[in-house]
């Protein structure tokens, strides 16, 4: 980490945020500040696990095509994955608090517009717009945490906290999103706006003011701005519609090719001005990369797995959208019960290590589910899953969020956050777009032959990064080993 002494930047936010003492004895006002983060996480997962399964209505109500209902999720997927980079930068150089605010306020009246809205493309242009904007709290919500509390056990028990209060989101988001589709589906989007309101007003007086960057010299990039983000919102695009466009068409290739000469042309941008969106150096920092490809890999593969299981549950087994709920929620409440003290865990065995176990208990999860039948009890062939799942979740999720931001200087913290969280929603779009391709072309729609397909990937993809984190945590014990 850089020091306050070094850094006067630096030295002048820890004056305007407090940080705890290493005693871990945290003020009320740090409490409060902590909980109204945690709101912010807690409603990204809320209204991520309700609308997902309000789809079905949708498109009933609003008379859209298949194609054009998904993207009432994958709109929000570009929209946070296309701004991700510069929402982390932008709560650097424009304060944090002011990001977080303006964010959550865009959020909650974007939401109101969706559970308002009559027509599908204003509903998926509000979806885009709550991914943008979640694409500047999430970065700058745990970059406040990052610098309010010292590297550590506080920060570690901080994040565990963080990370239990996304599982309490996500396992409300399964049972409130079951509730309220029974009698509407606009209240899915409704319900997420007092919330917002709440963390609102609730920043605006626990949460400290931050200094912006760089004073009056500061510098906002902005060919580099424009060019990530084009390149950001291209790459995701494409790789949503290339299961419908398909992965060899010249629509697909040249997207590809395209956003990668917007990334080249990023990278030129970056290497040459002298305050850059992305510090090229950072990118060298392994602990960050490895973090981002491991939350891809975390994301990617539950999304895919929740994906095939709702359609496995909803389509195959006719169960209701509650009963889905039901199904999937031991895993949220495992998640809600070991997060709080993952932290601890990450203190004693070390990031690397719990992305491992977490791994081994994501890769045995999704293996146990490969023996879903036409006619299989829950008990047997989905809660073992459900609670390996549970398990995986807080391991990984706080190892990563731990060995990302762990020697990033407290200035850069809200762009680390928003590389690792670019890793969590790119690494969605691309494994969800492989999953779906692969399912699409061995068997028929919600057949059982399609269903395992996609799960023999989503396994692969698990069992490898398992074996890649398990090579990193050897790796790190050998180097501690030969510095003692």
């Amino acid at each position: 980490m850089a020091t306050t002494e070094a850094n006067p930047k630096v030295a002048e936010d820890a004056r305007q945020t407090p940080a705890p003492q290493a005693d871990s004895r945290w003020s009320g006002r740090m409490w409060g500040m902590l909980i109204v983060l945690c709101g912010a996480m807690f409603l990204d997962a809320l209204d991520n696990a309700m609308v997902g399964i309000a789809v079905p209505p949708i498109q009933a109500d609003l008379g859209m095509s298949t194609s054009a209902v998904q993207w009432v999720v994958s709109s929000y997927v570009l929209g946070f994955g296309g701004f991700l980079l510069l929402g982390g930068r932008m709560s650097d150089l424009l304060g944090r608090r002011k990001v977080l605010l303006v964010a959550v306020g865009v959020f909650a009246l974007a939401s109101l517009v969706g559970g308002l809205a009559t027509d599908g493309t204003l509903l998926v242009a509000a979806r885009f717009v709550m991914g943008v904007s979640a694409a500047f709290t999430a970065p700058a919500g745990l970059a406040i945490i990052i610098t309010s509390f010292p590297e550590g056990a506080a920060r570690n028990k901080a994040v565990s906290l963080y990370t239990a209060c996304g599982a309490a989101g996500f396992s409300s988001g399964l049972i409130a999103g079951g509730l309220l589709t029974e009698i509407g589906w606009r209240w899915t989007f409704l319900l997420p706006v007092p919330i917002a309101l709440g963390v609102l007003f609730g920043a605006l007086g626990l949460v400290p003011k931050d200094a912006a960057a760089g004073g009056a010299k500061r510098s906002y990039d902005l060919g580099g701005a424009a060019t990530v983000t084009l390149a950001m919102l291209l790459l995701v695009f494409t790789i949503v519609e290339a299961p419908t466009a398909g992965w060899g068409s010249a629509r697909t290739i040249g997207g590809f090719v395209v956003a990668a000469v917007l990334l080249a042309a990023f990278t030129t941008i970056e290497s040459k001005v002298s305050q850059p969106l992305l510090r090229l150096g950072l990118l060298k920092n392994r602990g960050l990369v490895g973090s981002a490809l491991t939350a891809a890999a975390i994301l990617g593969t539950y999304m895919s797995f929740q994906f095939i299981g709702a359609l496995y549950l909803q389509n195959l087994r006719g169960w209701s959208p509650l009963e889905m709920a039901l199904a999937f929620l031991p895993a949220g409440l495992l998640i809600a019960t070991i997060a709080p003290r993952a932290g601890a865990l990450v203190g004693k065995f070390g990031p690397k290590w719990m992305i491992f176990m977490g791994f081994v208990a994501y890769t045995l999860s999704y293996v146990l589910f490969w023996q879903i039948d036409v006619k299989s009890a829950y008990l047997v062939a989905m809660l073992p899953t459900m609670l390996l799942i549970g398990v995986a979740f807080p391991f990984s999720f706080t190892g990563s969020y731990v060995q990302a931001t762990s020697g990033v200087a407290d200035e850069e913290q809200g762009l680390a956050a928003g590389v690792l969280q670019t890793g969590y929603q790119v690494g969605a779009a691309v494994v969800l777009a492989i999953v779906t391709a692969t399912m699409a072309a061995n068997g028929k729609p919600n057949s059982l032959t399609s269903f395992h397909s996609g799960l023999y990937v989503v396994t692969g993809i698990s069992a490898f990064t398992m074996l890649a984190a398990l090579y990193t945590a050897l790796r790190g014990a050998a180097k501690q080993r030969a510095s003692r």
